[in-house]
């Protein structure tokens, strides 16, 4: 049940035919866990809490340092140095007390990616590395998680939803990360943010649009990105839309696929850095 504060604090959602009593109960009732608490886990995070999702996880073992902070506005000044968990946690409870935090201050490994994303309904991810990206998709799907992917370069930005682990109207698998890229490319050869830097603005804006997806999917309302990618263009403030379909050669849910669990992915470990 919500409370009186929680009524008069959600009214603008109550009123919402789509959303309602009933979907922000569901809201309440959901567990949500964001991959990095960065320039995208940032706006996901405080969106998620301040719409009311009843248990947020952030999982990030880096610290807040100074050039963070053009674009992770979840973090301030004063807390560089901290633990990128802790400081989000206080910018949080400050914003919405109503909201349990689950911090995991730790990087995201083959060993324990089944058990963390385990404990949450859907999951959105943040990262800024292939290796997480990859590591995360696998387990969602191995979990049977929905996963709310996003990305971000310096004036663009791609977004989608991935439920590989169920099927479309026609029956085939619906697509996840590999069926866009099947493997990632060789190290070195993809700049990542640091290198080639990214409008702060930008992932503000590729940022919310993911904790929407990912209040829609909780609330169940509206249509799922799933099988569908956003390409946002900043400098053109364009959106275009492509279908992606699934792979029947995907090596994770393809007609003969060769990854079956997470051991593929024990050579090497997953760092959380966030974009």
């Amino acid at each position: 049940m919500l409370s009186p504060e929680e009524i008069e604090r959600y009214k603008r959602h109550l009123v919402l035919k789509d959303v309602g009593g009933a979907g922000q109960q569901r809201l309440k009732a959901s567990k949500a866990l964001v991959i990095g608490a960065g320039g995208l886990g940032s706006p996901v995070l405080m969106y998620l809490a301040a719409a009311g999702v009843g248990t947020l996880g952030v999982i990030d073992d880096d610290r807040v340092s100074l050039d963070n902070l053009q674009r992770q506005i979840v973090h301030e000044t004063a807390r560089v140095g901290d633990l990128k968990t802790e400081s989000a946690a206080d910018a949080l409870t400050r914003l919405n007390p109503h909201v349990e935090l689950r911090l995991h201050s730790e990087r995201l490994t083959a060993e324990n990616a089944l058990d963390v994303i385990g404990q949450y309904d859907i999951v959105a991810d943040g990262s800024d590395n292939f290796a997480t990206r990859y590591l995360v998709n696998d387990a969602c799907y191995f979990a049977a998680k929905p996963l709310v992917f996003a990305a971000i370069g310096p004036f663009d930005g791609h977004l989608t939803t991935f439920r590989g682990f169920e099927t479309g109207e026609d029956g085939r698998p619906l697509p996840n990360y590999r069926c866009i890229f099947p493997e990632a490319p060789p190290p070195g050869t993809v700049a990542n943010c640091s290198e080639v830097g990214v409008l702060g603005a930008v992932a503000g804006v590729v940022g919310t649009l993911q904790a929407l997806e990912v209040l829609k999917e909780l609330i169940g309302m509206g249509e799922s990105l799933a099988g569908r990618l956003v390409i946002y263009d900043a400098l053109a403030c364009r959106f275009e839309q492509v279908k992606i379909a699934w792979d029947p050669g995907n090596p994770l849910s393809g007609e003969t696929p060769r990854y079956r669990d997470l051991s593929h992915h024990r050579a090497t470990v997953a760092e959380v850095c966030d974009a």
